[in-house]
């Protein structure tokens, strides 16, 4: 009887011990659910009951598989302490719980603002930014840090005590006779468990994001993704992703379906310029979206004097950004690139190193290039994509003295400007000069009396596009000074848009439509309105044409005025895309492998174009 007593109490020691560390990151990944849903109240507001209620039922596999990854090296360390009797692996496991709970508590808390500020939910995204952390730092200047601060003592706090409720459990019986077999046996077995609930079930397919995924609301699909388990899934897939994650088609049609939208092509096509070898000034505004442009249908007194210049130029109405980051829209722009959902080719030079760029393309025709930026071009990576390119100058902030250092990003967009027409004065001609904002990038501290009182994000932003507006019409202002003037021809286009004002959802093509302008003396033509649908790819092989320089080997372009040019956008946001056409706008989820929105008379053929794109342009960046 006395055997059976210790065997009983042995048993119930053991699944204690496990089961209740389990079950502790089980619940605190509920609560974390909780507490994501009720920062983003105003979106969880737009759900039913049932859908709030399902996000927890849906979520609760992923939160299962992620607790189960945590419990495996306590499961291992309680086996050992079951085979070597040493309380000294129980201790192991308090300080690899306490360091796991400040960790989950700070990702849980980092996932709250930039979900508000990007739309999807945290994964290996904000590591790109790890080589600049001032910058990365800067992007939160707007969000509520007491709050967030707050927020994170508390998480951490409130895991900290609940696994200190569960602990107490965890201390030996003293028993004089001890069988080590039985305990050995099941901590074992409970080890081994964890299989289960890793993959989320029996199931051939291993758990993914889109097991969770059950509502036509994708921030109710959001809410239900345990934050902890996309960060890993999105490191691992990140490191091994050589396979290509978006097959939709076969090979051939996708490849037919793509080729189709890049056919016919006009043999001749309007010239816009007076001169075939004008000076180009590439100007990309940072997060300039089109809902900020009077014509493109926004207020007339946010950029009055790109207003004036669309008039004075020429406009392209209908142009999307190809994706949702600077660096992203930096490719698309410069080297006719299309964007890829949650990888960024700009992080591998080898990869850039085989693109074209417009630097490259215009330095062989004769063109001295520089490329100037306020803030560090290590960014994201920027500075070896720009020195593939070839640039015989790039400048940043280190070129500026310390005492223009007024942004938390660097150097305000005025004084940078300022800088070019100082260095413009007797250039050398032909010249390709680049230029990158960025005042108008987060936190929005721009050096200007307020134009449109209010404190909140949304107003904060709009001024900071106010004050870019009013440098950038100084500069050309300037501009038209200088002897070089009727020689140039200026690019005006944004980096990407904006969710502001909105705020738009992360996948609308609202946040993705973005102003293009070309002005200057070069231009043979004024107040012309092209309504071509076109993204960042299309615009450097359209100013090569005109200029009568190659532009083929630019394969994911077209020339927006081409006539005959099909006209459509494609645009990726994480982890999905959408396709523009005439008929209207389709958006796809790749991770549910679902529609999203679609217009009425987009066809099934306009969403296979998408997919095709998808395949085949993520397919030609694992090639590079």
């Amino acid at each position: 009887m006395l055997g059976l007593n210790f065997y009983l109490c042995t048993v119930k020691q053991i699944l204690s011990r496990s089961l209740g560390y389990f079950l502790f990151w089980t619940v605190l990944f509920l609560l974390c659910r909780a507490l994501f849903l009720g920062y983003q109240h105003d979106r969880t507001a737009e759900l039913t009951a049932l859908e709030v209620a399902n996000t927890f039922l849906y979520g609760l596999r992923m939160d299962l598989s992620f607790a189960a990854y945590l419990s495996a090296i306590p499961f291992l360390l309680f086996l050992l302490e079951s085979i070597l009797r040493r309380k000294a692996f129980l201790k192991v496991v308090n300080g690899y719980t306490y360091v796991l709970i400040i960790l989950v508590a700070l990702l849980v808390t980092v996932d709250l603002e930039l979900y508000t500020a990007w739309g999807f939910r945290l994964d290996t995204t904000p590591m790109q930014y790890l080589n600049t952390p001032k910058e990365m730092l800067a992007s939160t200047g707007s969000a509520p840090v007491f709050l967030l601060v707050f927020l994170f003592l508390l998480l951490a706090a409130a895991a900290w005590f609940g696994f200190s409720w569960v602990k107490r459990i965890w201390t030996p019986g003293d028993f004089k006779r001890r069988n080590y077999l039985p305990e050995i046996s099941l901590s074992l077995f409970l080890l081994a468990l964890l299989v289960l609930p890793i993959r989320g079930g029996w199931q051939q397919i291993p758990l993914n994001q889109s097991d969770v995924y059950f509502s036509q609301k994708i921030f109710a699909n959001h809410a239900g993704v345990n934050v902890l388990w996309n960060v890993m899934h999105s490191v691992v897939k990140k490191n091994h992703d050589t396979k290509n994650p978006y097959i939709y088609l076969e090979e051939k049609e996708a490849q037919a379906l793509v080729q189709e939208l890049y056919q016919p092509k006009s043999d001749s096509v309007a010239s816009l310029l007076r001169v075939k070898k004008p000076n180009v000034i590439f100007l990309i505004l940072e997060s300039y979206t089109a809902k900020f442009i009077g014509p493109l249908g926004g207020p007339a007194d946010v950029t009055p004097n790109l207003n004036a210049l669309a008039k004075e130029g020429i406009l392209f109405n209908n142009i999307y950004a190809s994706g949702d980051r600077s660096q992203k829209g930096m490719v698309a722009l410069l080297s006719g690139y299309p964007v890829q959902p949650v990888a960024s080719i700009v992080k591998t030079p080898r990869k850039t190193e085989r693109l074209p760029q417009l630097a490259s393309d215009l330095r062989k025709a004769g063109y001295y290039t520089s490329y100037y930026y306020g803030g560090e071009l290590a960014f994201a990576n920027l500075r070896s994509y720009l020195v593939n390119g070839q640039y015989d100058r790039l400048l940043e902030k280190a070129d500026f003295p310390s005492e223009f250092y007024n942004s938390k990003w660097g150097v305000h967009d005025h004084l940078v400007l300022e800088k070019v027409l100082q260095d413009h004065q007797k250039p050398q001609e032909p010249f390709l000069t680049t230029i990158f904002t960025l005042s108008s990038h987060e936190p929005y501290d721009v050096p200007m009396p307020t134009k449109f009182m209010g404190a909140d994000e949304p107003t904060q932003f709009k001024n900071s596009v106010y004050y870019t507006d009013k440098a950038v019409g100084d500069f050309i202002n300037q501009a038209k000074k200088m002897p070089w003037w009727q020689n140039t021809v200026v690019v005006l286009v944004a980096d990407h848009g904006h969710q502001f004002p909105g705020p738009d959802q992360n996948h609308a093509p609202g946040k993705f439509k973005i102003p293009l302008i070309m002005v200057g003396g070069a231009l043979a033509v004024k107040d012309t309105v092209i309504s071509t649908i076109g993204t960042q790819t299309d615009v450097v092989p359209t100013l090569l044409q005109q200029m009568g320089l190659p532009w083929q080997h630019y394969s994911w372009s077209k020339n927006l005025i081409d006539a005959k040019a099909n006209s459509f956008a494609f645009y990726v946001f994480n982890d999905g895309f959408g396709m523009v056409t005439p008929q209207g706008t389709v958006t796809f989820d790749n991770t549910a492998k679902k529609v999203i929105e679609k217009d009425d008379a987009v066809t099934d053929h306009q969403l296979n174009q998408g997919k095709a794109y998808m395949q085949t342009s993520y397919a030609d960046y694992l090639k590079r």
